[in-house]
């Protein structure tokens, strides 16, 4: 029986293919299991086996979306000089997600004429 929640979900603690002594600090922005082929380096007869490899589940998904988020926090967010770039990427997100919420509103206006 497992001993709580995180347990069951597999939520918190290193990944396990993770090894200290070979892999050294851990990095969460780097995947740590089985190395594969880059998707664009890929030829098109051989993406539905790529796809057939790649692991489905929730936790599969919420690890790559982490090692994602981790990944733009060090290349936008946490160098020495961050530029103007995630302000940017912040304010264009902002602007998407306003359009796409009063999209009910606004989708009545497509059609109308002025004159």
């Amino acid at each position: 029986m497992a001993k709580n929640l995180g347990d069951i979900l597999k939520i918190g603690g290193y990944p396990a293919a993770y090894d200290p002594a070979r892999h050294g600090p851990y990095d969460p922005a780097r995947y740590y299991g089985k190395p594969d082929t880059a998707f664009m380096d890929l030829k098109l007869s051989e993406i539905p086996a790529w796809i057939s490899r790649r692991q489905k589940s929730p936790g599969a998904f919420m690890s790559l979306c982490s090692r994602a988020f981790w990944r733009w926090q060090h290349k936008y967010i946490q160098p020495k000089r961050a530029g103007i770039a995630p302000l940017l990427q912040g304010t264009f997100a902002f602007m998407i997600f306003f359009y796409v919420i009063n999209y009910p509103k606004l989708r009545h206006h497509k059609s109308y004429k002025y004159h």
